[in-house]
């Protein structure tokens, strides 16, 4: 505590040398992070890298892209944020340079790298405008007094459709420049709201429809790469047929074979090639597989014999599909191979302790395995670590269900009543920090997507 106690004076006393500065408004606030709601996650406030998102000209694109790359680096758990009072950032000073006869003397972004030091900071982000108009984005390590990383943003509109992914990238630059670890910020979240499907960023902002107004949409999924997206469209009749929406052609494509009987809950391979799904009829429900790139051949992966399988999910290697099924009683996460074979109990539950288990999500490093277990009564978020086959429980607050892992393998969406109705939320793993996605109504059934290329946007 001694060395937070030198850090918050330090601040104070920098605070007062600078108070005088210009600063720039935030144009809109962070959501705020609950803590304390976690099992077996210990969190020590003050021990990642302090960051610092300096100011400028307050001009409408600089203060957006500030405000979106503050918001994605607080989001992505591995910076102490530091805010001064009031909510301002410290303004990038300019200090002119020495001229010669007649030449006017020019001015340059002075970095003040002992004043960020004394506020805390390791690291500070400025958001500047090149001689051509090109904008950058530098991130200083400010105890090694050095430029780290600069991105560069040519051709960048704020009317643009790509204007806040590309930003988003950006912010994935900083945080694996400065912390060596992938970031998430450019990526996209499916999700169920009063029948119909639709896509937010990571941040909870950018919200696109991605199914037809008036259908019942249900299970969105990703596709590799954030190109597709499949889903469920509900009949009056309580069939289900898996449609798939392509985000650069905004089309609906109807996968064949899927006509009949209720088919939802669908995932694909990581190479995009088969959607593997859950199919509902009188035998119960079973796993089929549709080759997407033959359009063709549609094959059956299990037998239930009257018993469920269901929430199929392939590991990231392709090679093996989790899933949940009740041919042992209660439901309990299995695992077998892509093509059916093999099928063995994954995550059995404990007896007396944990019910039936739901909606397995592999991370995407392929290194755990996350889904949601009753608890007494209630759902609840649960981890296994798939190499020792342990597990420990993530959330307690509230019903928790549905996981979806977030691209650095590290943050999990889900849906939770903890405030009174469904609403998406982001836990991350490592800390427990907890934060509401977006206020959306009666939100369900996340799916988020990998890091959305850039090739491919919108």
């Amino acid at each position: 505590m001694k060395f937070l106690s030198r850090r918050r004076e330090a601040r104070t006393i920098a605070f007062l040398l600078v108070a005088s500065a210009s600063a720039l408004a935030a144009q809109d606030t962070i959501p705020p992070i609950e803590q304390g709601v976690r099992l077996g996650i210990t969190y020590t406030p003050g021990m990642r890298p302090g960051m610092l998102v300096l100011g400028g000209p307050q001009v409408e694109m600089l203060d957006s892209i500030r405000t979106i790359l503050q918001r994605d680096l607080e989001f992505s758990d591995r910076f102490e944020m530091i805010y001064l009072p009031g909510g301002d950032s410290l303004v990038l000073g300019v200090r002119a340079s020495s001229g010669d006869g007649d030449v006017e003397a020019e001015s340059e972004p002075f970095v003040n790298y002992s004043l960020y030091a004394a506020l805390g900071a390791d690291y500070a982000v400025s958001v500047l405008t090149d001689v051509d108009s090109t904008l950058t984005v530098n991130l200083y390590a400010v105890r090694g007094e050095e430029v780290r990383t600069t991105v560069r943003l040519r051709d960048l509109r704020l009317v643009s459709a790509d204007f806040r992914m590309t930003v988003h990238r950006a912010s994935d630059a900083l945080v694996r420049s400065a912390t060596g670890e992938p970031g998430y910020a450019a990526s996209r979240i499916v999700y169920v709201n009063r029948g119909r499907g639709y896509s937010v960023d990571s941040d909870g902002a950018g919200r696109r429809a991605i199914s037809p107004l008036g259908g019942t949409a249900f299970s969105p999924v990703w596709g590799p790469l954030a190109q597709r997206v499949a889903y469920t469209s509900l009949a009056d009749d309580g069939w289900g047929s898996l449609f798939v929406y392509d985000f650069a052609t905004d089309e609906h494509t109807m996968v064949p074979n899927t006509d009949e009987y209720l088919n939802y809950s669908s995932a694909f391979s990581p190479d995009g090639r088969i959607l593997a799904f859950t199919r509902s009829w009188a035998e119960g429900s079973d796993l089929f597989a549709y080759n997407l790139a033959q359009d063709c051949c549609l094959q059956r992966l299990t037998v239930g014999r009257l018993s469920d399988n269901v929430s199929p999910e392939f590991s990231p290697d392709g090679r093996r599909i989790a899933f949940e099924s009740t041919r042992s009683g209660a439901s309990q996460i299995y695992v077998m191979a892509s093509d059916g074979t093999g099928p063995e109990l994954f995550a059995p539950f404990d007896y007396g302790v944990t019910g039936a288990s739901h909606s397995p999500a592999w991370s995407p490093d392929g290194l755990s395995l996350a889904f949601h277990r009753n608890v007494a009564g209630r759902h609840q978020l649960f981890l296994m670590d798939v190499s020792t086959r342990n597990v420990r429980q993530l959330t307690s607050a509230g019903r928790n269900e549905d996981p979806t892992w977030a691209p650095d393998s590290r943050h999990i969406a889900f849906k939770s009543s903890r405030s009174g109705i469904e609403q998406l939320w982001v836990v991350d793993t490592e800390t427990g920090r907890v934060r509401q996605l977006a206020r959306v109504g009666a939100a369900r059934m996340p799916n988020w997507s990998a890091p959305v290329m850039q090739t491919n946007q919108p």
